[in-house]
């Protein structure tokens, strides 16, 4: 909105939100402290959103340029981004719409985080050669651009526009 602001759109994922509370927008670029000017939901103003509301928030400090899909808004400090972690992931069968075939070490899938696709390499423990359809094993994921992570968050495993696997991140390593 030219002169006041930027409005981006969301759920709240956790916590409460209030009007002139400064925020970070984190993930896929550069951590920024910005300041939450208004709150809507179904086109009525709000002094503030719970966890579950889905709403509009318009932020000071920031250009519409500057924010992407898949970026979180977050107290400061309370989530980061990171682009290497640990995970669980199980591989969908064939039949469930899943890969016909196995994949190796190296493979690069997409990754759907939240609300983004990120491109990322998937790594197998030590020993483990392959991983087939149906398998569930324990994998490392690099991703090429830092993504609000946390344990617990599900994602998943896409490869030409079709979901191949789901995972929940269990360690966080960089």
């Amino acid at each position: 909105i030219q002169g006041r602001g930027t409005v981006v759109t969301g759920r709240v994922d956790r916590g409460t939100l209030k009007v002139n509370e400064e925020v970070e927008l984190v993930g896929l670029t550069e951590t920024k402290k910005v300041v939450v000017t208004g709150i809507e939901m179904f086109r009525k103003t709000l002094d503030e959103a719970r966890a579950g509301d889905n709403v509009g928030l318009l932020l000071r400090g920031i250009e519409k340029e500057d924010v992407q899909r898949g970026q979180v808004i977050a107290k400061p400090g309370s989530i980061t981004p990171h682009t290497e972690f640990e995970a669980e992931i199980v591989v969908l069968k064939k039949e469930e719409g899943g890969r016909h075939t196995a994949f190796f070490n190296g493979y690069r899938p997409q990754f759907y985080l939240r609300t983004t696709d990120v491109t990322g390499e998937l790594n197998l423990p030590a020993g483990v050669e392959m991983v087939m359809p149906g398998d569930n094993v324990k994998i490392t994921g690099k991703l090429i651009y830092p993504v609000a992570l946390e344990v617990g968050l599900k994602f998943a495993i896409r490869e030409g526009g079709h979901t191949v696997g789901a995972g929940v991140v269990t360690k966080i390593i960089k």
